[in-house]
């Protein structure tokens, strides 16, 4: 007979059973607050079928197009307040190499998809930041370990990270040693760029060799801004970390804690635009004007009749760019002259960067009734790819009320909540006028955010010029410019 520490239990009926069961939540009683008096908030449940609304054709193809337009337009509503930001960035990524991101939470692995991430991010990264610098450190066994050196290739950086989904994570993270490699790393950047560090720890522990507060504060003096991504939960140590090194900005905005795969990779794609730039006290009048001005050279491509030995790599390569200033031969931009130091980029990478500086302000949603008046009527096309814009609905009242109610939904009851609210609001005169205020506030409000135009159209708040949602994509995430407004100045 096998041994077993539980012991025997004769069959039970339901009553019983249910008599004996345990539940970690408190058992509600109808008004959503458990017997602990914590809300239960697990009991409400979204009936999100319900939402879906049927059109006139039988289909639910209206709905899916609406529910596409909210993703693209999503995209495109961000900050634009103009701040000063710094262009030229120094990042270093720190990649929790441990066992801990083995774990599949996280499908396939953390392991695996913190891998894809990083390299999406990689590519971001220098699309938004061209004349940036990136480098990639690892931690695992204990050690901090280098997977990429500081660069501004992103071929090389995707090499090295290809490389990694060979090998296996293990031990234990040692956040000491990888923010001492880091900040050995950033130690030569000049002054007039950033210097970052991007943790993604999915481990609850860090195995040090020392004391790590002391590491924290030279990271202070240094200068070195930090942001951690955790895969787990929030650690303490992290927090302080983030908390020291960014003493100008709220915590929250740089320790988050990933919900899901589509929660990790929002979190890491926002890291790609610069942040913004804290004025830090100049200890002389020789520091505060050792970065107004910043030589760099512009080098055309060259190609050589013969393959020719480049300063950069040490191969042999026939095309190259030549440096302004002591003609040695490099193989990509933007980069550093291995030979005189010189920053080399190319007019194009000034230009990308830029726009961070003054960013494109938010295109305005276009109602039915000023699509159809009389000063915009015959604005039928898109400005920018001449995509007709859809016809206003000619149905009859009843059938455009009923098109606004999701059919074969009944009306439901108001929460027990607004109807104490109403019933109050009712009988005080006061109270009834603050209700109204704040329904009219949060009626407001619901207006002023909404994300999808009704109409299809979206305004420039400059030109006037009225855009679809492809275009108005397009102009915010990749020309960053409005087309109306550059065909007026022109």
């Amino acid at each position: 007979m096998v041994v077993s520490d539980d012991e025997y239990a004769p069959d039970a009926s339901d009553d019983d059973i249910d008599a004996h069961r345990v539940s970690k939540r408190g058992k509600s009683s109808g008004n959503g607050v458990g017997n602990d008096g914590i809300t239960d908030g697990f009991n409400e449940v979204r009936r999100t079928w319900e939402d879906v609304e049927e059109g006139e054709d039988g289909t639910i193809t209206k709905t899916i197009d609406s529910l596409l337009q909210q993703g693209k337009r999503k995209r495109t509503l961000k900050d634009t307040t103009p701040l000063q930001r710094g262009i030229i960035r120094h990042l270093i990524v720190i990649m929790d190499l441990s066992a801990a991101m083995t774990e599949k939470d996280l499908r396939p692995t953390r392991y695996l998809l913190t891998i894809r991430y990083c390299e999406e991010f990689v590519i971001e990264f220098f699309e938004q930041n061209p004349i940036s610098q990136l480098g990639i450190l690892g931690m695992q066994d204990g050690l901090a370990v280098r997977v990429s050196d500081m660069s501004g290739n992103p071929s090389d950086h995707i090499s090295n990270l290809q490389a990694l989904r060979k090998e296996e994570p293990k031990g234990q993270p040692s956040l000491q040693n990888a923010l001492d490699m880091a900040r050995a790393t950033l130690f030569h950047a000049p002054s007039h760029g950033t210097r970052e560090i991007l943790l993604l720890f999915g481990s609850l522990l860090s195995s040090d060799p020392g004391d790590i507060h002391t590491t924290i504060t030279s990271l202070v003096a240094s200068h070195i801004n930090t942001t951690v991504i955790g895969l787990s939960a929030q650690v303490a140590i992290c927090l302080t970390l983030v908390k020291r090194t960014n003493p100008h900005s709220n915590p929250q905005k740089h320790y988050n804690v990933a919900l899901d795969e589509v929660n990790y990779r929002e979190l890491i794609m926002c890291l790609a635009t610069p942040p913004e730039a804290h004025t830090q006290q100049a200890t002389s009048v020789e520091d505060s004007n050792a970065s107004s001005l910043l030589m760099m050279g512009f080098p055309s491509r060259v190609t050589d009749p013969k393959p020719s030995l480049c300063a950069c790599h040490s191969r042999p390569t026939s095309g190259g760019y030549l440096c302004s200033r002591c003609s040695s031969k490099v193989c990509s931009l933007p980069t550093t002259c291995p030979a005189c130091s010189l920053t080399l980029i190319l007019s194009t990478h000034l230009a990308r960067s830029y726009h961070h500086l003054f960013p494109l302000q938010n295109w305005k949603t276009v109602s039915w009734s000023r699509a159809s008046s009389d000063t915009h009527w015959h604005k039928t096309l898109c400005f920018g790819c001449q995509t007709p814009f859809p016809t206003h609905p000619t149905t009859t009242t009843a059938t455009t009320t009923s098109k606004h109610l999701p059919i074969a939904k009944l009306p439901t009851k108001p929460p027990l909540s607004d109807a104490r609210n109403a019933e109050s609001a009712s009988t005080d005169p006061s109270t009834a006028f603050l209700h109204n205020t704040s329904t009219r506030a949060a009626t407001k409000k619901r207006e002023d955010d909404q994300t999808v135009s009704e109409s299809g159209r979206y305004a420039c708040g400059s030109c006037g010029e009225f855009f679809c949602v492809d275009c108005d994509v397009f102009c915010h995430e990749i020309v960053h410019n409005c087309p109306g407004c550059l065909s007026r100045g022109g």
